[in-house]
């Protein structure tokens, strides 16, 4: 009857084995592929064991099933750990692998030395049962003392497990409880319970079934896996993996239909011998190796646009090769060119109404400018004269590039030129429109115009997108009156403290004064004017812009000479 029971454990061990095997899943951890194997080995040394005919048999038989004693309960343990997501360190696996591993040799001695099984160890067989007389050497207790370790920390971290770790299936804890219960029971006790029999191969057998168990659930609680599963199944990504010296290791059915010379490839060839390889992946490699910024293209086939992404391709923590995850990315991609198509309406809609609101703003600034010059004892086209004097000079310092001043920043000076003398509007016409010299009280109030005009440019501004524009607009009414010397107004503000906008529209506005007529004068003739606006670099004027001064004197000229002012 022994025989019978041990045969029947090993018998459904290994049946139980091989329902693992159908089970079985690349993602299950190592452990339980162990377990699965090391339970019917351990079965096997039972049942060898109940049909021993000598002592040396019936050693033998029980070196085979310590193996339950020894590596299974430590797989065990690895296994409850691995189950209720505590880390355990390699170092520490190592660790206890070296111990059971040294537990093991002991019992390897078994018949050669006493410090396991003692020499006076004896074998009988009464009413057909066998049964072993030993003695127990000091390091078997050593070895008791091991498997209650074992025990104690599957059981902690069960407890632990249940109390702590709410992410951690309840069912799954209740399952290897009673796994771990079922062990400890039938290895102290269960010799004791039927006389001459041992109970663990039995309770193997039912940790077989719990883990079965467990294996199934491990399927659905196994998000990754499922999740990964469910990506290949569904047949919507593709996959395609070469290693690092380009040789092409496999695809699944999706990528080699949306590329079918996969088909016509060999695994384990190199992909530059395949034209279709080499003009694809091999070229989307080359990129993705020089940056690897270079991790997503898009493929156009049949009206389809599909999305590559590149990714290396891992072993567990070895990097083998590299990945390519291809999905149907067309209603996405037609989506985007329709939303960038409105966005392109919309943009240019907004950029035609923007640009109308300027330059209506543009022409009311200009209008008003107008007005106030017509209040002004000038012949009138001050306004137009200088701006267009700003723009010529302005234009050879572009084509210098100088002080790497950028084109903006030229083309809003140009707009703002018009607004220098917008001050004016708040000076009396008694003084603004005297035909004469002024008086120092007179040249006083005058010289208000250029703080009252910043004020004016501000408050127009107020509020506008542009804030460069805002602020050259501001200083070109406020400075165009300093000098380069210190001796302007109407904050004295000498060299580089005056702003290099009033600094161009200084000239500007100075060279227009001169060669145009006013009431109170004649025009002065271009050889004159330039030898007084010459003799100013330094003084009145910016000496480093005088050789853009220089370069826009002929066309400052041409353009006098074309006009009547």
């Amino acid at each position: 009857m022994v025989t019978i029971f041990y045969d029947s454990m090993l018998a459904l061990s290994l049946v139980l084995s091989i329902f693992y095997l159908y089970m079985w899943h690349k993602h299950f951890d190592v452990l339980l592929t162990l377990f699965f194997v090391l339970v019917p080995v351990t079965n096997l040394g039972f049942s060898l064991f109940s049909r021993a005919q000598s002592l040396q048999e019936a050693l033998m038989a029980q070196k085979i099933a310590y193996i339950g004693g020894t590596f299974l309960l430590l797989f065990i343990m690895f296994m409850v750990f691995s189950l209720c997501h505590i880390k355990v360190s390699r170092l520490l696996r190592v660790i206890f692998m070296l111990i059971s591993t040294c537990m093991y040799s002991l019992v390897l001695t078994i018949g050669y030395s006493d410090i396991f099984y003692k020499s006076e160890t004896s074998f009988d067989i009464v009413k057909g049962v066998v049964k072993l007389n030993k003695s127990y050497g000091f390091m078997h207790s050593i070895y008791i003392g091991v498997v209650i370790v074992y025990f104690v920390l599957s059981f902690f971290a069960i407890l632990h497990s249940y109390l702590k770790k709410n992410h951690v299936s309840r069912n799954m804890i209740y399952l290897l409880f009673l796994s771990e219960t079922t062990a400890i029971v039938s290895y102290f006790a269960g010799k004791y319970i039927i006389d001459g029999v041992e109970l663990l191969p039995a309770a193997y057998v039912f940790g077989q079934v719990i883990y079965l168990i467990i294996v199934y659930k491990i399927s659905i609680y196994n998000v990754t896996d499922t999740a990964i599963d469910s990506i290949i199944e569904t047949g919507d990504t593709g996959f395609v993996s070469i290693d690092f010296k380009k040789k092409y290791l496999g695809s699944n059915r999706t990528a080699r239909k949306v590329f079918p010379f996969l088909n016509a490839l060999t695994v384990d060839k190199t992909i530059t011998k395949s034209d279709g390889m080499k003009d694809t992946f091999g070229k989307w490699l080359d990129d993705f190796n020089k940056d690897e910024n270079n991790n997503k293209l898009y493929y156009e086939l049949n009206d389809k646009i599909y999305l590559v992404n590149i990714t290396y391709l891992f072993d567990g923590r070895k990097n083998r090769g590299y990945q390519f995850i291809i999905n149907d990315d067309t209603k996405n991609q037609q989506y985007i060119k329709l939303i960038d198509s409105f966005n392109d309406e919309l943009r240019t809609e907004v950029y035609d109404k923007t640009n109308h609101i300027i330059e209506m703003h543009d022409r009311l600034i200009v209008s008003m400018a107008t007005m106030v010059e017509s209040r002004d004892n000038s012949t009138g086209g001050h306004i137009k004269r200088t701006s267009q004097g700003v723009k010529i000079l302005t234009n050879e310092m572009k084509k210098a590039h100088y002080a790497k001043l950028n084109d903006d920043f030229y083309d809003r000076i140009i707009k703002a030129a018009p607004m220098h003398d917008l001050g004016k509007i708040t000076v009396d016409d008694a003084i603004l429109r005297k035909p004469g010299k002024y008086t120092a009280e007179e040249f006083n109030i005058m010289k208000t115009h250029a703080a009252a005009g910043a004020k004016i440019v501000h408050e127009i501004l107020e509020g506008t997108d542009d804030l460069e524009f805002h602020v050259i607009a501001e200083n070109v009414a406020h400075y165009h009156h300093e000098r380069w010397d210190g001796s302007g107004y109407p904050s004295g503000l000498k060299a580089d403290e005056i702003p290099i906008e009033a600094r161009i529209m200084a000239i500007a506005d100075v060279y227009d004064a001169l060669v145009s007529k006013r009431v109170y004068k004649e025009k002065m003739s271009f050889e004159e004017a330039n030898k007084i606006i010459l003799e100013g670099m330094g003084t009145q004027f910016d000496k480093m812009l005088e050789p853009f001064y220089m370069r826009a004197r002929p066309k400052l000229e041409e353009y006098y000479s074309s006009i009547e002012c």
